[in-house]
Order: C-alpha cells, then sequence, then structure tokens
C-alpha cells in the first residue's frame, strides 16, 4: 500500500470516528508475548500465547503452537500451528480455531446498540502451505450472542498476506460497558458440515451453527505436513485496513498482565533468583504472608502455585532457607492486585512464630523450570 492510499485509509477511518494513536483494540496481535512459554499442545479452551487460545471440539486431530520467528517484514514473531496428528474424514460436529477475546468495556467506540453503531476492519497477517477459503467468526457475547461471518482467502503457499475484512456496526446488539466478554474472534482451521453449511454475513445475527464456520472449505489439519501461522492482528474503527499499530513492548505486556501474569519469574529465566512475597511464621511448621500483582487484573484471579524444591521461604533464622517441596503452598486471593498465602504443616521448623522472612525461587535445577506462581483473569 502507497503512503498516499494509507494515509487515505486512516483519514477516512478518523472521520468514521476511529484512527489515531490506540486504534488497534486486539492485545498482543505481534505475537510479541507468550507468558506461558512457546510451544504448546492443541487443546480445547488452552491459552498459548498471551491472550489467544485453542479451541477444538469433536477431535481427534492434534497440533503443536509455538511462537514462531517466522514473520512479515516489520514483524518479529508469529504464532505457528504445526499438524502433528492428522484427520482426513471430519465428523459434522469437528471444528478446530483460534480464538482471542476482547473485553466488553474497550469496544465501547463501536456505539453498538445505537443508530451510530461504527462499521469496523479486522486485519492481520497469515501464511499457510494450505490455499483455499478460510472463515472468521466474530461472536458478540453480549444480547443473547450474536454473529457475524466472513471469508478470507490463502492465495499463494508458504507466503505472508495480509487480509482485511470489514463487519458493520450493529444498531440493535449492546455491548454492555463491564468487564465481561465483548467480542470472541475465532480463525477457523477445520470444520464440519454442521457448522460450514450457512452463509457468510458482515452483519451481526442470530446464532445459527451452520453461519458459525459457513463455507470454510480448507482442512488444515489433514495432513501432519501442514502448517499455519498469523501475527499482525488489528480491529479498528472504519472501513479501511491501517497500517499495524507497534507499540513498546512492555505496554503490550503490561496489557497481558491484566489477564494472566507469572509471579516473580517468567519462563525464559531458567535459573532465576528472584525475592517476590514477604510475611512472617505462624508456628514452627505454618508461615503467611502476601505479594503484590505486577498490574490491576481485570477481576479477582485463580491462583495456582506449584509444590516442588525450587521455592524457598528465607528466614533471618540459622535455618536459612526453607523449601517448599511437597507441601501445601496456597492462596486466599483478597483483590485484583495481591494475595495472601500460607505455607502449612512443614516437616521442618521454620525457627518458631513470629520469624520474618520472604518468598524467593532458589535458582531451578534440572526440571524445575516447570516452577511457577500464576494468576489467572482470563476471560
Amino acid at each position: 500500500m502507497s503512503k498516499a492510499a494509507e494515509l487515505a485509509n486512516l483519514i477516512g477511518n478518523i472521520n468514521a470516528g476511529g484512527g489515531g494513536v490506540n486504534r488497534n483494540v486486539i492485545i498482543n496481535g505481534a505475537m510479541n508475548v507468550s507468558q506461558r512459554g512457546t510451544s504448546f499442545s492443541f487443546a480445547n479452551a488452552t491459552y498459548c500465547l498471551d491472550r489467544f487460545f485453542m479451541g477444538t471440539g469433536n477431535s481427534s486431530s492434534a497440533a503443536t503452537i509455538t511462537q514462531d520467528s517466522s514473520a512479515p517484514d516489520g514483524f518479529a514473531n508469529s504464532l505457528k500451528l504445526d499438524v502433528t496428528t492428522a484427520d482426513t474424514s471430519l465428523a459434522v460436529n469437528h471444528i478446530d480455531q483460534i480464538l482471542h477475546k476482547i473485553e466488553a468495556q474497550n469496544l465501547q467506540q463501536l456505539a453498538f446498540g445505537t443508530s451510530s453503531a461504527k462499521n469496523f476492519t479486522l486485519s492481520f497477517y497469515v501464511k499457510s502451505n494450505k490455499t483455499g477459503n478460510y472463515s472468521v467468526n466474530i461472536g458478540q457475547q453480549d444480547n443473547s450472542y450474536k454473529q457475524a461471518n466472513l471469508l478470507y482467502t490463502i492465495n499463494s503457499a508458504n507466503t505472508w498476506e495480509r487480509k482485511s475484512l470489514t463487519f458493520t456496526g450493529d444498531t440493535s446488539g449492546v455491548i454492555n460497558d463491564d468487564n465481561g466478554s465483548g467480542f470472541e474472534i475465532a480463525w477457523i482451521l477445520a470444520s464440519g458440515t454442521t457448522y460450514t453449511s450457512g452463509s457468510n454475513s458482515a452483519s451481526f445475527a442470530t446464532y445459527a451453527n451452520a453461519n458459525y464456520a459457513a463455507n470454510h472449505g480448507v482442512n488444515v489439519f489433514d495432513s501432519t505436513d501442514n502448517t499455519w501461522f498469523i501475527t499482525g492482528l488489528q480491529l479498528e474503527v472504519g472501513q479501511n485496513p491501517t497500517s499495524f499499530e507497534h507499540e513498546p513492548f512492555e505496554r503490550t505486556l503490561a496489557k497481558c498482565q491484566r489477564y494472566y501474569q507469572l509471579v516473580g519469574r517468567d519462563f525464559s529465566d531458567a535459573t532465576p533468583n528472584t525475592a517476590f512475597g514477604w510475611g512472617y511464621t505462624t508456628s514452627g511448621t505454618h508461615a503467611e504472608g502476601m505479594f503484590r500483582f505486577e498490574k490491576r487484573m481485570r477481576e479477582k484471579p485463580t491462583f495456582t502455585a506449584s509444590a516442588d524444591g525450587n521455592l524457598d521461604f528465607q528466614t533471618n533464622t540459622g535455618s536459612g532457607a526453607v523449601n517448599t517441596s511437597g507441601n501445601a503452598f496456597t492462596s486466599a486471593v483478597t483483590s485484583e492486585t495481591s494475595a495472601e498465602y500460607t505455607q502449612q504443616n512443614y516437616s521442618s521448623n521454620f525457627g518458631g512464630a513470629g520469624q520474618p522472612y520472604f518468598l524467593k525461587w532458589n535458582g531451578f535445577q534440572g526440571s524445575g523450570i516447570t516452577a511457577s506462581v500464576q494468576l489467572d483473569a482470563e476471560l
């Protein structure tokens, strides 16, 4: 796209109520943040790269999702799906897809449910060895669930192509101004006839199975030789695709941490030695404490902690580090910003009651890379 055409598109979107900075409401569209790791098994409702998750139904196929360095010019990362178990005969209710949810209060500029409802454009870069027509579905979570569905075509095998789809603003379907799910965007990869036999529409209408993946014509899972890549995802007000809105890594990370956080470490650090919590002992075998989150989360998160040999309660007594291996490290999350936690029935002595301590990772050894404290407030 020429600079003149790009400027015209941007001006057109501004005139339609969009444009400018912060125009992209998709978080981590450049696939730069992946707090959970860099490789994942394809499974239903399992998050992989931050803000993206995998969905499958009645599927005997399998794939690996990775954060990959293959990307179009101007990008460093992509989400790659690599088929590991093929399914050449799809069940009628088979569905495989990559999904992204957008918080409802981040979509208020669309003015859905009013006479001023705005059109919007979804654009992205995609690459696959499988050419043909692919379906994209946008589900509107509020207002009894409505959906719109359009097709894009991969024309050339193993070549990065930019696609754009423009959807019609919905004058009747209110998007609630809350922290729930406003849009669920699904990039369909394989689908049975239950979901493909209907029609495509840029306008939102009552949900129907037949329209969910209407006219999707590609089975990415028909061979273990198949791959599918995506990056540069952008959703903006207006009918014109504009250049992808890059932002600093730390800003994208902060947005992702509203929904998911690793506490005191990240998976890219194999030997962390990080203190992240503090508290006191209530007896020789019981400790309590608290830690604050990196960022305020969308809601009170679910707390998950591994009980292994890589998490230490470091007291100021002669006993030094007291290891958590095999013991119950639990939490009562008290808000969107902090959590209390306890370590109970520890077999060794903490040094008596009233001992101050800090909680730290002890520089993982061997398989300890799996150790983590995770906070999940995903949509």
